[in-house]
């Protein structure tokens, strides 16, 4: 385990070490865990289309659940994180204790409520998430245990924002690489040596996500991080009012990107389960590749937070420049070998079914075109969304997956059929991207104003 760091000394490791190497050292354990969640995301989905295209399809007819349950655990995790870590740039650390047991409890206790209603309303559910008959089945039986499991999910998504926001991604990264690796090793036990089919996989997450959560848990107390006391729970709306305020635009792109996923099933349904089974591995192996950037903005956003709150607004540009280029040139390399590997990828998954093969391999290749758009789009998003700009970073938020996807999913299949499925993606990119364009300079606009008043007083 690490040396155990004070309060007063991660504040001035936060606000006066190397940027570069500042935002590398907390991104790296970040991205160890987003790679590590999008392996066991992967394994799943490996592991139960050995079973059948149905069985693939399952996967993707459940993703849309998963979705919702990370935009409630991002909201209250990036919304408490958000706070907190501006907090303790302001050497707040009393009220930031509140704001993390707020956050932590209300997780709980919305999960607890949201499991028994998906657990009473099973059937119609996994109709509405977009499973066709065939698929159905299979579904149930991923479903059911996700719901048991949706409580401990939550509140281990809350507790991975805000260790990462205190400062303490390594602390994050042992809870969910742990779990990960469970979730990796159960797999294949429970789907074929226990004969649970899609219910074994889904078990396999919920036994892994309960243990990252035990983990979480304790290593919130250590570390010089804030303890999480049932005696500093603060269920007030000016409590809320703030936390809402950073993890809003996180729900409305995780709960848009769920609707998004929804319209996909039931468009790619049409053209039968090989559709739906091609754009759910499709779209686990573009999130793989997304996740190393999204591990190093979760790098760049306590950085971010820490310095905007002790007015080191300098600080703050500087570090939103390195993430954004080291992002490009990540993404454009992994996009690079997409577009040439694209069938192999493909068949790892499924090779029994050239369908899958052909239909995934397209629509690849078209999302890998776009990649590299991904990093300032989402690098934009977690810069205005720390900084506490609501407004921009819910416009940015609900572009890809609500403002341009949904339409796109509609309309496009509609003029050219299938491929109007495989090309839906990287159009609401290429869109998304305009608009991250115009609200990032802005943005960057006013941090330079800023800088220069700073200098000037």
């Amino acid at each position: 385990m690490k040396n155990v760091m004070t309060a007063d000394e991660k504040f001035k490791k936060m606000t006066e070490a190397p940027i570069n190497k500042l935002v590398l050292s907390l991104a790296i354990p970040t991205i160890i865990s987003m790679l590590t969640s999008s392996i066991y995301n992967m394994a799943d989905t490996f592991f139960v289309s050995q079973i059948s295209t149905s069985a693939s399809g399952a996967v993707g007819v459940a993703f849309p659940l998963m979705m919702i349950i990370q935009a409630i655990g991002f909201t209250l995790g990036m919304g408490s994180g958000n706070y907190i870590s501006r907090l303790l740039g302001q050497k707040d650390r009393e009220y930031s204790s509140k704001v993390l047991a707020t956050g932590f409890f209300t997780a709980l206790i919305v999960g607890v409520i949201l499991a028994i209603i998906g657990i009473l309303l099973l059937d119609p559910l996994v109709y509405m998430l977009g499973a066709t008959e065939t698929i159905a089945p299979y579904a149930k039986d991923y479903i059911q245990y996700i719901l048991l499991g949706m409580p401990f999910m939550i509140t281990s998504f809350v507790l991975n924002g805000t260790l990462r926001f205190q400062g303490s991604a390594f602390y994050s990264m042992i809870g969910i690489t742990t779990g990960g690796i469970i979730n990796v090793i159960l797999d294949p036990i429970l789907i074929f040596k226990f004969n649970m089919g899609t219910g074994g996989a889904a078990l396999a997450t919920v036994i892994s996500q309960f243990i990252s959560f035990c983990i979480l848990v304790y290593n919130s107390s250590i570390g010089g991080n804030i303890k999480i006391k049932f005696s500093d729970f603060t269920p007030k709306w000016v409590m809320y009012k703030e936390i809402l305020r950073g993890g809003l635009p996180s729900f409305y792109r995780q709960a848009l990107g769920s609707v998004a996923m929804i319209f996909l099933n039931f468009s790619a349904g049409f053209y039968g389960d090989a559709a739906i089974a091609a754009m759910t591995i499709v779209g686990r192996v573009i999130h793989f590749a997304i996740s190393v950037m999204l591990g190093l903005g979760q790098g760049f956003q306590p950085v971010c937070g820490f310095n905007y709150g002790a007015k080191h607004y300098d600080r703050v540009l500087k570090a939103f420049w390195f993430t954004v280029k080291l992002s490009i040139t990540v993404l454009s390399l992994l996009g690079l070998i997409g577009l040439i590997t694209s069938p192999s990828i493909i068949t790892v998954f499924r090779k029994e079914d050239l369908e899958v093969i052909s239909i995934g391999s397209l629509a690849l290749r078209l999302q890998c075109l776009t990649l590299p758009l991904s990093a300032w789009i989402i690098m934009t998003n977690m810069l205005v969304q720390t900084i506490g700009k609501a407004k921009e970073a819910t416009l940015v938020s609900i572009s890809r997956q609500g403002l341009f996807f949904i339409p796109s999913i509609l309309i496009l299949p509609r003029i050219f059929g299938l491929v109007g499925v495989q090309i839906s993606q990287p159009v609401s990119d290429l869109l998304s991207f305009v608009v991250a364009l115009i609200v990032g300079r802005n943005v960057l606009l006013e941090i330079k104003e800023a800088i220069k008043e700073e200098n000037q007083s």
